[in-house]
């Protein structure tokens, strides 16, 4: 980027936003958000850069940039697109199959000298079939998605028979459409969630949804903590009302509920289902697109405020 524009680092230079700006004669026109919660580009955040007409964020959700407050200020917005999507699908496979396997369990059994002492480690389950109570039969290995992204590619290799939820179907995808995530939960043994954070699905998957998704299913969540109502999650899991998840965000990250801990049918990794070489290559190329078009006057690459 320092080679394409010049940049104004206001993180680097440890200054607060408005003394780092005075100092500065050209005030800055576009401005780079940092997802992961590392700045929120709210009405302060605005106030203190007026000049500035376009934001980029690192990041696809954009729940840390006032969407509302750019529009009524004439501010475009762009995210990372499908940078990452191929990524964390990878990630939410790696941890469905973690879970239900027990790898990280089972390595844990290993690694303190278990096996000699207590012999066999417990089962697991095959990816794809398991046991439902809801049938109290061997069945189709069913996953449910908050939305649909690369994961159905991978899991489509498994078997599995794959139903989503989404605002409205969609005429491209094949695979059966649940407009409540309710009955989606009720009729899957697995649950991604890789949605949006927005008021609508704040606390999306809650008590009601757990139990739903009953005491042989499995909840992965890569879209927002707060997608997840985690309270709830964490009480559904010490009653043995749903039978493990897989976590890769939390709401308060990156605190993470101290229960967590010592489940073995519980995996969680630090919000990094994002964090490889190759994402990061993409994104920075993916940043300078967008910042070219903004200022050469065109289209925004992926635009969420035009």
């Amino acid at each position: 980027m320092q080679q394409r524009f010049r940049v104004l680092d206001s993180l680097a230079s440890g200054e607060p936003l408005a003394a780092f700006l005075a100092a500065d004669p050209d005030p800055p026109r576009a401005a780079v958000v940092m997802g992961g919660g590392v700045a929120r580009a709210d009405a302060a955040f605005l106030d203190a850069v007026p000049s500035v007409r376009c934001l980029v964020s690192t990041a696809a959700g954009v729940d840390h940039i006032d969407l509302a407050e750019c529009v009524r200020r004439g501010i475009a917005v762009a995210n990372s697109g499908t940078v990452y999507s191929a990524d964390v699908a990878d990630h939410a496979v790696g941890m469905l199959l973690d879970v239900l396997r027990r790898v990280s369990a089972a390595e844990r059994f290993v690694r303190r000298g278990l096996w000699p002492l207590q012999g066999h480690y417990a089962l697991g389950s095959t990816v794809f079939l398991m046991l439902s109570a809801r049938r109290q039969a061997r069945r189709d290995y069913r996953l449910g998605e908050h939305r649909l992204a690369h994961c159905k590619k991978r899991l489509e290799a498994f078997g599995c028979t794959i139903h989503y939820t989404s605002r409205k179907p969609k005429d491209s995808v094949p695979y059966k459409y649940f407009p409540r995530v309710h009955d989606l939960a009720s009729e899957s043994d697995v649950l991604i969630v890789a949605g949006a954070l927005n008021k609508e699905t704040h606390h999306i998957v809650g008590k009601d949804v757990l139990d739903a998704l009953g005491k042989n299913g499995v909840l992965v969540n890569i879209g927002r903590g707060a997608n997840v109502d985690e309270a709830e999650l964490v009480r559904a899991l010490e009653e043995g009302r749903i039978a493990g998840a897989g976590l890769d965000v939390f709401e308060s990250e990156p605190k993470v509920p101290p229960e967590l801990f010592s489940m073995d049918n519980v995996v969680l990794t630090p919000h990094s289902a994002v964090f490889t070489v190759e994402s990061r290559s993409d994104l920075c190329q993916h940043l300078i697109c967008n910042l070219e078009a903004f200022f050469d006057g065109k289209p925004l690459i992926t635009p969420v405020v035009p």
